[in-house]
């Protein structure tokens, strides 16, 4: 395959991107990612030179991406009008660059193919890392998430969800470097080694069990109000409250009620939120008055506000624009064609868990549940459950389903229930093996839904180290892509 023509080596190095992005959506046979992956590897690995390694690894993300991140061609269409889908590529290829960046360097030292595969696999899982980090960061899609069918995603509460892609990078360079070897080391014996670790990881999740403690009854709400129509000002802030509050009304005594994320408007942060029934929690943003903020809060029940908490991650180009100010000018032409306000929100601060009735609430705000630090910050300061006020109403398709299947990996990797009250997307209650107890997904109509998490407390061991266990794994792997060059290069 290293003689591939240059015309279809991108377009087979896409295919098998596309093949792997169809794994990166949590059903039955999502447990079969390491095989397109591995294709992908092999096929890389064998470029004649580090270029081509690199470009075979930017399309195969691209098409990746392409795939997986499909719902945002529909976005940008309502957001811009139609015909403006098309922006996403950008985004596209630029994920494939940061694929290509990481493997060029590892191409250029590591020579021999079989070696190659295992390089590549760890700077998979080290790239997938720094997808979490920086005010840019954007980290669709996690290898780790394809366990969710499986009962080997348990094995987040021990290196979060990246030890997961480590498990899924391993497997697949196990085969890729089978395949590719001209050593004994083409004997399986990695192949043996990833056998004996899905075994271990099955293990350990049959056994997990769920954790006892008490009940805590909560109401949230499922919305379907239209996200474009509240920036716009065609939907009003009022209008949104009153109906929230008429559907509160089916509270049952001792129930804690949650509101979505914006669901109600309070600029300036004042003391008193009379626009909401307590005791419960809801999602509170400022209605374009400056300055303008994204928070949570924790109302009791003469309607006062307990605590605050604002968003922990910003959604870059949709709450964060690079260079704002300065470039004003620029985004300004952007504002008045889609009458919307863009970077108002530009500083977020370190989530806390909020106080209610004794109870501490680990809230955070719709984007904050992708990033496994923000969940596991709050169950640290002592958030005995998860509760993630959203608005889904950006997304369609896939978008709705990857956004919440994210926020059950959250639970594992904590160990706490979630409850999530949302607008157009997946209500309800999860419990702390990422396990859906009771939730709704659809309807046009708002919906109350009952449920009763329970409080947990303790640290796991995630909790504890955080991505490090991950991230040593990865470096061992390029460790032991060096190790095999070495010796390929003495035969």
């Amino acid at each position: 395959m290293a003689g591939v023509p240059a015309l279809s080596a991108p377009v087979f190095a896409v295919l098998l991107g596309m093949v792997l992005a169809l794994c990166n959506v949590p059903l039955p046979w999502s447990v079969l990612a390491f095989l397109p992956l591995a294709g992908v590897l092999w096929f890389a690995a064998q470029g004649r030179e580090a270029r081509h390694v690199s470009s075979r690894l930017f399309w195969s993300g691209v098409g990746l991406f392409t795939v997986h991140l499909w719902w945002l061609t529909t976005f940008l269409n309502k957001l811009l009008g139609t015909g403006t889908g098309g922006l996403a590529f950008f985004l596209f290829l630029l994920e494939g660059a940061f694929l290509a960046v990481m493997a060029y360097p590892l191409a250029r030292v590591i020579r021999d193919p079989a070696a190659r595969t295992w390089a590549l696999a760890g700077g998979w899982v080290i790239l997938e890392w720094l997808r979490f980090l920086g005010p840019l960061a954007f980290p669709w899609p996690t290898l780790g998430s394809t366990l969710l069918p499986t009962p080997a995603i348990q094995i987040a509460d021990l290196g979060g969800v990246l030890l997961g892609s480590v498990l899924v990078t391993f497997t697949a360079a196990s085969l890729a470097s089978f395949l590719l070897s001209r050593s004994p080391w083409g004997s399986g014996r990695p192949l043996i080694l990833a056998a004996v670790a899905w075994i271990a990881a099955l293990g350990y999740g049959v056994t997990r069990t769920p954790g006892t403690g008490p009940v805590q009854p909560m109401l949230v709400l499922r919305t379907p109000f239209d996200s474009f129509g509240r920036a716009t000002g065609s939907l009003s802030p009022a209008q949104q409250e009153h109906r929230q509050r008429a559907a509160s009304q089916q509270r049952q005594p001792g129930e804690v009620v949650v509101w979505s994320e914006t669901a109600l408007t309070a600029p300036g942060r004042p003391s008193v939120l009379a626009g909401f029934i307590g005791p419960g929690i809801s999602g509170v943003g400022s209605g374009g008055a400056e300055p303008e903020f994204n928070a949570v809060v924790a109302i009791d029940a003469t309607s006062h506000a307990t605590s605050w908490s604002d968003k922990s991650k910003l959604v870059p180009f949709g709450e964060y624009f690079p260079l704002y100010r300065p470039l004003h000018p620029l985004y300004a032409i952007i504002e008045n064609a889609i009458h919307i306000r863009l970077g108002g929100v530009e500083e977020s601060s370190t989530p806390r868990p909020l106080s209610l009735n004794g109870v501490r609430y680990g809230a955070y705000i719709c984007y904050d549940s992708v990033f496994p630090a923000v969940a596991r910050t709050l169950a640290r300061q002592g958030a005995q459950v998860l509760v993630n006020p959203s608005n889904d109403g950006w997304y369609d398709g896939w978008g709705v389903l990857q956004h919440y299947n994210m926020g059950r990996i959250r639970t594992i990797e904590t160990r706490r229930w979630l409850v999530r009250s949302v607008n157009r997307g997946v209500a309800g209650s999860i419990n702390d093996l990422g396990q859906p107890v009771r939730i709704v997904s659809a309807g046009e109509t708002i919906q109350a839904l009952h449920v009763r998490p329970r409080l947990l407390r303790g640290i796991t061991l995630f909790m504890r180290l955080g991505d490090s266990p991950a991230l040593i794994l990865a470096a061992l792997m390029i460790a032991f892509a060096l190790r095999l060059d070495a010796r390929a290069r003495r035969w």
